[in-house]
């Protein structure tokens, strides 16, 4: 049986979550496609292992010609990454998206070079709805290491989020935030629809290929969990499975050019500082402050974020020091020291240098880092390391480098030989088939991307409103 709907959306989260739930609100009959499962606060508890196989991406690989592979980590269910992040929200820096144009020729609708000014509006409606606010209320792991920041002449300062007064700064932001105060996009603009009959959710439905006929997206075809086939006609399709998976399905589904080309990964460290005194840095709100001194690419390119650390699974599995993982007695008194050490997120702007590619024997991610992306890592690394030391730790050690802000894989431009849609989103290859998600981004951003996947997904979300 075929069904037919207005807008059929895949992925569910900081894209996906927000465009469904502005369409849906306005009366547009949208069904909402989630490969993940549809967990809730009510499921969400502080087992590590259970969070990681049940809200997570199984484990996946960047390689590289030159050193240890990038780890992807990214939420796989209802509300994506937004329901096991941090929280930050972040506008990007005029600076970070002039480099947009500059990549792709992209512009606005007067046919200016695309600014932070085209998204001014969208980011107020977003923060708006998500009741972003200043947190000031730092636990003792970051008043413990903010002496070190001064030390180096930097400066600390609180991160603004989207939690509301229900955060007891618990520390289970990634595993799912159980009392709501998270602001994921499934407890505020997929719920909100769905609760009212407004919202066509349907979880555990694998995406296989988008439906094209005559150069228009006419649909989906998905497998649900009893493995049954399906096949979901629309007037518009919107892909927003992630920077990973975006590309891949559209490539399963006939798209070349750009796609899968200039991935972005937005490479973090976490650099681990042990400390006389137990510093409980895993019972905070993981964001809690950052330094930015060193944000822009002549300062530095990249961002500290303190304070952080991983709970005891992940960091027993990360940890590394001058010789590489660390394994035997010296990682077992690591974890047996736990409550001592705090954690600072070193996060680099990359030049978007990855690719996604998919082949007969399934998907592959590789990444050169060039120069200037190898600097900015091991300089953001020893500032890390100095930081720490300067405020009293007697051992440093640090995670692999992992990537969460995944972006760029399919970006918006004008010029179609260096980009995959238009400024709308819409592919230049197939009409009526749109992104939606941290995808668009022309160039990696210096900070946290998922308010800005938000703005842009409102942005389209109008789009496709008044475009039907």
């Amino acid at each position: 049986m075929t069904e037919h709907h207005d807008v059929v959306i895949v992925g569910s989260g900081a894209g996906g979550g927000v465009i469904a739930g502005e369409l849906a609100e306005r009366g547009r009959d949208v069904v909402l496609l989630e490969t993940g499962p549809h967990y809730t606060a009510a499921d969400f508890t502080r087992f590590e292992a259970k969070a990681n196989h049940q809200l997570f991406w199984p484990i996946r690989f960047c390689h590289r010609p030159d050193g240890p592979p990038v780890v992807f980590l990214a939420g796989r269910c209802v509300g994506g990454t937004t329901t096991i992040n941090t929280k930050v929200a972040l506008r990007a820096h005029e600076r970070d998206v002039a480099k947009w144009h500059e990549a792709t020729g992209l512009t606005n609708e007067h046919g200016e070079p695309f600014s932070v000014r085209d998204l001014e509006p969208y980011y107020d409606r977003v923060e708006a709805r998500l009741g972003v606010r200043e947190r000031n209320d730092w636990t003792k792991s970051v008043h413990t290491v903010r002496p070190g920041f001064e030390a180096l002449g930097a400066h600390l300062e609180s991160v603004t989020s989207y939690t509301d007064e229900n955060c007891m700064r618990c520390g289970s932001c990634l595993q799912g935030c159980p009392t709501n105060a998270g602001k994921s996009t499934q407890n505020t603009y997929i719920h909100h629809a769905w609760a009212r009959g407004l919202l066509d959710l349907r979880a555990n439905a694998n995406v296989e290929r988008v439906l094209v006929d005559g150069g228009r997206a006419t649909g989906v075809e998905y497998t649900d969990a009893a493995g049954e086939r399906h096949v979901v006609e629309a007037e518009a399709v919107v892909v927003a499975g992630g920077a990973l998976n975006t590309p891949q399905l559209l490539m399963r589904s006939g798209l070349r050019g750009a796609v899968g080309r200039h991935l972005g990964l937005h490479p973090v460290r976490i650099v681990c500082g042990l400390f006389d005194e137990p510093q409980d840095a895993h019972l905070a709100y993981p964001i809690t402050a950052h330094c930015m001194d060193h944000q822009h690419d002549e300062d530095g390119g990249f961002v500290i974020e303190a304070s952080t650390i991983q709970d005891p699974i992940g960091f027993a599995t990360a940890l590394e020091d001058e010789n590489g993982p660390m394994w035997g007695e010296p990682l077992v008194e690591a974890v047996r020291n736990y409550r001592r050490w705090i954690g600072l997120l070193a996060m680099v702007t990359d030049e978007n240098n990855a690719t996604v590619e998919l082949g007969d024997d399934g998907e592959h991610f590789g990444v050169e880092f060039n120069e200037r992306e190898r600097k900015r890592l091991d300089d953001s690394l020893a500032f890390s390391r100095e930081v720490l030391l300067a405020a009293g730790a007697k051992q440093v050690l640090w995670s692999g480098i992992a990537s969460t802000h995944v972006q760029g894989s399919c970006r918006m431009g004008d010029d179609a030989s260096v980009s995959v849609v238009d400024r709308n989103g819409e592919t230049h290859e197939v009409k009526r088939l749109y992104v939606g998600d941290g995808s668009l981004v022309p160039r990696t951003m210096s900070v946290n991307p998922s308010l800005t996947i938000m703005a842009l997904a409102t942005r389209l979300a109008d789009h496709l409103d008044t475009s039907a």
